[in-house]
């Protein structure tokens, strides 16, 4: 890689140097819009003729065309794109800026809306100006012509996609509608929960012991304290103690992280909504999850149904239900309540899994690996799985029918993980012979283990009503509103490795 700038920057910084001699300030401090580009459209109408509305339009120019004294530009903002139309007689010694304008300068240009002869609307420009230069080119795809619209050519790499994602949102219209359909998902996942009397509230996301989950964390070190500290692998313990604390129902929607494999569903640092509901249990929160998640897909999307990977997903309420033990016995060929662990080792071996990686597995992870192999997949359609056996949920109520169990279910769609609920474990005695047996499996080599949180179980022992509690993925709820194949899709900065040249300069 070269040290210095392109051909292609170099150009543009001897245009820069051009509008300095000129007098022209290549960054402005600030530039009065009166509409957006799609508003601004919006206003004319034929019988206007030559003599439309004035407007003052602003935003990044993507193309540019001079033929003598005449010039045409679309400038693009968040709305869309308008055509400039420029003549020299009309912005005199402005046109000379014009000349040493670059595609991706930012412009403001003011005049009066006409319809071109080729019969496209346009700002018919009286005064332009340079509002920021772009000294760096953008890949910009060109447009298509036609019925079909869109763009061609542009930004593909995903590396660099997901490392500039600055470059990613300026080139790709679709990008940017995928990010305003997660703030729309949001705000209606809050404006839901509200409506139902939660209040959202903040948890510690540095804390002293880790739990809510089975993962390993971030470990830091608190120089005043002289402690260790850990970045929050769920919000569950803290909200769980609101509700010891009176606050009937909360929730939160915040980063976890947790320092684990990355893949196509998985990064270190993702965002969650966990909520919980005094006197509820998990039939409760299967039902505030289908009407959550149905309602941010009608939100999101207008209707019930979206068309994934060539199969039409419903969203319509009830969904299905498949017990644990019943879908892994139907996928694997396997009963649960009696298979040994060379029996599920030879399951997994068989569905592909390394011997040597089956063979380092503990009952409890066999189990959970064998439903992970054989059922996950299977799950396309929105479907509860319920009933957990009780070595899978250390933080779950034991079913009131079947004590081997829990009352416990996750929510799958396109065979992902979409939500996690529980009637929550309230009795002090069981969570911490539960602790203790995660103690214990922490010491046979599982560090996924969940640590002992002796705080967590003395608010239990002041007393934690019947509580329902729900934890939704938003990244990967995001995915299945806007069909992407990769949690880097929907998250505008994910976790990469550092890019070996970009170091900053010596010191």
């Amino acid at each position: 890689m070269s040290d210095g700038p392109s051909f292609v920057e170099a150009a543009r910084r001897k245009n820069l140097a051009a509008l300095l001699a000129l007098g022209i300030p290549p960054f402005a401090y600030r530039f009065e819009r009166t509409h957006p580009a799609a508003t601004a459209l919006a206003l004319y109408q034929d019988a206007m003729g030559d003599d439309g509305p004035e407007v003052a339009v602003a935003g990044r120019l993507v193309s540019l065309r001079a033929q003598g004294k005449t010039a045409f530009g679309h400038l693009e903002d968040a709305s869309g794109r308008i055509q400039l139309y420029c003549r020299q007689d009309a912005l005199g010694a402005g046109y000379e800026m014009v000349r040493l304008l670059d595609l991706g300068d930012h412009v403001g240009a003011r005049g009066r809306l006409f319809r071109t002869r080729a019969g496209e609307v346009s700002v018919r420009v009286e005064r332009i100006e340079l509002l920021a230069k772009s000294l760096r080119p953008l890949p910009l795809g060109k447009r298509k012509e036609g019925e079909e619209g869109g763009t061609f050519g542009g930004l593909h790499d995903p590396e660099v996609r997901y490392r500039q994602r600055y470059a990613d949102l300026a080139v790709h219209p679709e990008v940017r509608e995928v990010f305003r359909v997660r703030a729309r998902a949001i705000s209606y996942l809050r404006r839901a929960l509200d409506d139902r009397g939660f209040l959202e509230v903040e948890t510690p996301v540095l804390q002293p012991l880790y739990g809510g989950a089975s993962a390993r964390p971030f470990r830091t070190h608190h120089n005043a304290l002289d402690m260790p500290l850990y970045l929050r692998i769920a919000d569950e313990l803290y909200l769980k103690r609101l509700i010891v604390g009176g606050l009937e129902r909360v929730y939160e929607i915040g980063h976890d992280f947790r320092n684990e494999g990355m893949d196509r569903s998985h990064n270190p640092e993702f965002t969650m909504l966990e909520c919980y509901q005094a006197y509820a249990d998990y039939r409760d929160m299967m039902a505030l999850t289908e009407a959550l998640v149905s309602g941010v897909v009608r939100e999101c999307t207008g209707g019930l149904t979206l068309e994934r990977d060539g199969v039409t997903l419903d969203f319509t309420p009830p969904w299905p239900r498949v017990t644990f033990l019943e879908g892994v016995s139907r996928t694997a060929g396997l009963d649960l309540t009696t298979a040994t662990g060379p029996e599920l080792r030879a399951a997994l071996v068989r569905a592909g899994t390394p011997r040597e990686s089956a063979d380092a597995l503990a009952r409890g992870r066999l189990v959970d690996e064998v439903f992970k192999v054989f059922l996950e997949p299977t799950l396309v359609q929105p479907t509860f799985v319920i009933d957990y056996p009780k070595p899978l949920s250390p933080l779950a109520k034991i079913h009131r029918d079947a004590p081997e169990l829990t009352e416990r279910f996750e929510l799958f769609i396109q065979g992902r993980e979409i939500a996690n609920a529980f009637s929550e474990l309230n009795d002090p005695d069981d969570q911490r012979a539960r602790f203790e047996d995660q103690v214990r499996q922490r010491a046979a080599g599982d560090d996924e283990a969940q640590q002992y949180d002796a705080d967590y179980v003395r608010a239990l022992e002041y007393g934690m009503p019947p509580t329902g509690g729900l934890g939704l993925g938003i990244d990967r709820l995001v995915m299945v509103l806007t069909g992407q194949p990769s949690i880097r899709d929907v998250i505008l900065f994910p976790a990469m490795r550092p890019e070996p040249s970009a170091e900053g300069p010596a010191t």
